[in-house]
């Protein structure tokens, strides 16, 4: 099947404005880009999205940008300008979701809240993620990835026993946003099916985090005791966590006393197994540095590559620990096609992380590559608005819109690009 006849995704037709930008909110859209809805990135027009900024760059391009934006459309806009917000009321009346993760308040400032453009389009799905939410003492605080961390009780779980708090090597702090985002999106296009309405989706980062703590919370309402730490070990689970090999680490886990027999045959420690006080989960986590002292005095003695061939002959769950880049390189990955190369307007042929989402009796089409800034802002104002040239023209030297690449666009035309304003985002570096 040729790639231009492949299916387009589940979401074809679906079309987002998109006016989010560093991690939650771009990682929200970029879920539904790769489900196949067509998502128009709205970007300030100096500078676009704060993390085209965040280095390491290639080529004048931002490896952040990059990760979280493929297959999006960039239309560069100056939202402060009554020419500019029009253009994206137009959008609206055309759109079935607007993304937005600046701090409560923002976007009805600029006229562009949730009441006023449901007037426009009483079909729009919003959907409004900020650190907070939009309710509450704390709705008007900034938020980073580490503030949700620590904020929410992630991080006080996360690092070494007796060690002090280290933050979760994911930025799952923004990336609950993306998680939570989509989810809810999905459910009020459904729900609109039945009601012939959109709604407003309030996405707090703060409400993601404590959700996500999941047993750890109904462990503290149990105990009424804080969890603590454990490292790469479990807090209930025993033996669980990371061993060492002759040339590195190994994991190890036991979920059930099932997982416990094997792993006690495969390193050959019968005394274990034959021992009453360790038969039970409770007992395990007991004794848990007995446990992991013995088995690992007897992984030292193999190699990773010996111990993942050993274990996985006895059904014993465990990984190496691999590198980032041991894992984008490692067979199981390449078979599951998650590393595509796209074709970047600026880099030329790159990598990037394929999309997630596998649906096996359809072939979806490849994934496309993050845009630079502006290029997609002539299609756009073309497409979807019929603005000819001369008024595109007019709305780039009046610094409304930045439209990378234009025909008669010359150097210069950057020069009458004045605003250098940009809007406050929830989960950047910005305050």
């Amino acid at each position: 099947m040729a790639d231009t006849d492949a299916w387009e995704g589940p979401l074809a037709g679906v079309r987002v404005l998109d006016f989010t930008r560093v991690l939650a909110g771009p990682a929200a859209s970029l879920a539904l880009a790769d489900l196949g809805a067509e998502v128009i990135k709205i970007e300030a027009i100096q500078g676009g999205d704060d993390t085209r900024s965040f280095p390491p760059h290639r080529a004048g391009e931002s490896h952040y940008f990059i990760a979280v934006n493929r297959g999006k459309q960039s239309l560069a806009i100056d939202l402060k300008t009554a020419q500019g917000a029009e253009i994206v009321r137009s959008l609206v009346a055309e759109s079935d979701i607007l993304i937005e993760n600046f701090r409560p308040g923002v976007m009805a400032r600029l006229g562009l809240g949730y009441e006023a453009l449901a007037e426009i389009n009483p079909r729009l799905i919003y959907c409004a993620i900020s650190g907070f939410g939009m309710s509450g003492p704390l709705r008007d605080r900034p938020s980073f990835d580490i503030v949700m961390q620590a904020f929410s009780g992630a991080m006080s779980v996360n690092g070494s026993r007796h060690g002090e708090p280290v933050k979760l090597g994911l930025p799952m702090g923004d990336l609950v946003g993306g998680i939570n985002g989509p989810i809810a999106i999905l459910a009020a296009l459904y729900d609109r099916e039945r009601s012939g309405c959109g709604l407003l989706i309030d996405i707090s980062l703060h409400d993601g985090m404590l959700n996500l703590l999941g047993y750890l919370a109904q462990y503290s309402f149990f105990t009424e005791d804080d969890p603590e730490p454990q490292g790469n070990e479990h807090l209930n689970l025993v033996p669980y966590g990371a061993f060492p090999a002759r040339d590195g680490s190994i994991v190890i886990a036991c979920l059930t006393n099932q997982f416990w027999s094997k792993i006690c045959e495969a390193l050959q420690l019968r005394n274990l197994l034959e021992d009453p006080s360790l038969s039970t989960l409770e007992g395990r986590r007991l004794h848990r540095d007995r446990v992991h002292s013995v088995i690992a005095d007897a992984t030292r003695a193999w190699s990773k590559a010996e111990l993942a061939d050993h274990l996985l002959a006895y059904g014993v769950p465990h990984a190496p620990i691999l590198t980032v880049s041991e894992a984008l390189s490692h067979p199981h990955t390449a078979a599951r096609n998650m590393v595509a190369k796209v074709e970047h307007s600026t880099l030329g042929e790159i990598p990037v992380v394929n999309r997630p989402f596998r649906f096996p009796t359809k072939a979806m089409r490849a994934v496309e590559a993050p845009p630079v800034l502006g290029q997609h802002s002539v299609s756009v104002l073309k497409d979807h608005l019929n603005l000819s040239d001369e008024d595109i023209v007019q709305l780039h030297h009046s610094g409304v819109v930045y439209a990378a690449g234009f025909s008669g666009f010359g150097s210069a035309a950057s020069d009458a690009v004045t605003r250098a304003d940009t809007l406050e985002a929830n989960d950047g570096e910005r305050p």
